[in-house]
């Protein structure tokens, strides 16, 4: 890794904290500054100050917080079914990068995910998205989809492919879809990473960017 392509060190210790976060998820301890975060209600109420920005799936089995053993104000969440990229969620992790000065932005997807199942059977099997809403998610997915749906590989491993791909399509999403977020990775003020959490240990790889 060459010195420009470095992480600011806030984003570097925001790595760290939430690596260790995750071992204690991973081991089932729960740490006490987690648990005190709730006393803080309070004190919260006047301002935020979260040290990391995570967009992930909105699939009930991994909220980021507890994945990360964090407690109230620490993480600026933004959940959509299959962690895509849409104009409003790019807004929410321009709005959280400006207004809080977070420099750490991680798009975290997840093994099992139904959004990447559903886009493979779309492209499969032509079957047709239950609403325009839900087409709208599927045709997001699809350009990480479609070069695994008519793999001859094993289905747990198209799965598996599809989901890191569609990970790394929306962290590039954030970094090239947006000036103001392009401008900031350019000038070493943010960081954004892909991660994929497993849903039968718990452990989150982050596997997109340079840490």
């Amino acid at each position: 890794m060459n010195e420009s392509s470095k992480p600011p060190a806030a984003a570097e210790a925001a790595m760290a904290r939430l690596r260790e976060g995750n071992r204690r998820f991973v081991e089932n301890v729960r740490s006490v500054e987690a648990m005190l975060s709730l006393s803080a209600r309070a004190k919260l109420a006047d301002g935020q100050h979260p040290y990391a920005i995570v967009l992930s799936c909105s699939d009930s089995r991994v909220p980021a917080e507890i994945i990360f053993d964090c407690g109230l104000g620490e993480l600026f969440v933004v959940r959509v079914a299959g962690n895509v990229v849409a104009p409003s969620l790019v807004g929410s992790v321009e709005y959280a990068v400006t207004t809080f000065g977070t420099s750490l932005v991680v798009v975290m997807g997840h093994t099992c995910c139904g959004a990447i199942r559903a886009t493979l059977d779309v492209l499969r099997n032509g079957n047709k998205p239950i609403s325009d809403n839900v087409r709208d998610l599927v045709e997001r997915v699809t350009p990480a989809a479609a070069e695994f749906a008519t793999s001859n590989l094993p289905e747990a491993e198209i799965v598996k492919r599809t989901t890191r791909a569609n990970i790394r399509v929306s962290a590039s999403h954030l970094r090239y879809g947006s000036k103001l977020l392009e401008r900031l990775v350019h000038e070493g003020k943010i960081a954004i990473v892909g991660a994929e959490a497993s849903l039968e240990t718990g452990f989150v790889d982050f596997f997109d960017g340079n840490f």
